[in-house]
């Protein structure tokens, strides 16, 4: 069958989104998003709880019709060809449906028949087990799996299909770090074999992991462009407080320091983000800025805009 090019679309791209909103009532969701994601690389949408990241899923899986814009997923409108597109795309929710009574072997054959998995199915299903590391608890009901297992079971179950793309909803959300290291191999393992993925999530140090990254809040995507691009922004504007004492010392720091500086408390003491003019504080020293801080310097913008 003959792919459907819609013109204007970019062919070089597996996500094309130009300028799509969605509102709920009088919600705004997702307000004019552009954005692109490319054959193999690992695109993270970062930002915080109701910032319109699983609502930017949903109209990429077809779950949401948009009430603006256009979205193309390998060329293919999403609007027109809803039925084709989801042929090409593995979408895990935040609560992947998995059936928990089932054996892990017996949910890859069931989604398997669902996704109309027929020739080679065996094969198939023995190969991602051995992709996920599943192989020794193929016989182990799904509801007995841990955090991490369960959610490998799930990209499993996602790409069973082969498809393009993979939309990834907070994966690693409630799993041991061990396992987030797991999942996140396996991701660059799909990357490497030229599956795009787009994934949600709220740890920063996961954002730093992808190839390029996207700021959203309040439904609007604020910033775009690779970790170390976009760490840029805060070259010589994101400092620490030294103290032990962070909590007992954090009001005291904030009637020191100018209107625009950003404080969190953190590991080290408490970190400082100048928005506007900077003022010297005895104890506080320079630091290596993290996509936590531009997060924290995005929201306050956009709020004082």
């Amino acid at each position: 069958m003959p792919t459907s090019i819609i013109t204007g679309a970019d062919s070089r791209s597996v996500i094309s989104m130009s300028d799509v909103s969605r509102r709920f009532a009088d919600v705004r969701a997702v307000e004019h998003v552009s954005l692109t994601v490319e054959r193999g690389e690992i695109y993270g949408l970062i930002g915080p709880d109701g910032a319109g990241k699983t609502t930017t899923m949903r109209l990429l899986a077809g779950a949401l019709a948009a009430d603006e814009g256009s979205i193309h997923v390998m060329g293919l409108d999403v609007s027109k060809e809803p039925d084709r597109i989801k042929e090409r795309i593995g979408y895990m929710p935040q609560l992947y449906g998995l059936y928990t009574d089932l054996t892990v072997y017996e949910n890859l054959a069931f989604f398997a028949r669902l996704f109309g998995v027929h020739k080679n199915r065996e094969r198939r299903i023995d190969e991602l087990l051995e992709f996920v590391r599943l192989s020794e608890f193929k016989e182990r009901k799904a509801g007995d799996l841990s955090g991490g297992m369960y959610k490998k079971l799930a990209i499993a179950c996602s790409i069973l299909h082969r498809p393009d793309l993979l939309l990834l909803d907070e994966p690693t959300n409630g799993v041991d770090p061990v396992s987030r290291r797991d999942l996140w191999a396996l991701l660059f393992s799909l990357s490497a074999d030229g599956v795009a993925v787009l994934v949600s999530t709220p740890y920063m140090d996961e954002a730093e992991r992808c190839h390029r990254v996207g700021l959203m809040y309040d439904g609007m995507l604020l910033r775009e462009g690779t970790p170390v691009g976009l760490l840029r922004e805060l070259q010589n504007r994101v400092f620490v407080f030294e103290t032990r004492r962070p909590a007992d010392e954090l009001e005291h720091l904030r009637r020191e320091l100018p209107e625009g500086a950003l404080t969190a408390i953190a590991p080290e003491g408490i970190r400082v983000v100048f928005a506007g003019s900077k003022k010297s504080v005895r104890r506080m020293k320079i630091a290596q800025p993290g996509i936590e801080d531009l997060l924290m310097l995005v929201q306050y913008q956009k709020e004082h805009a």
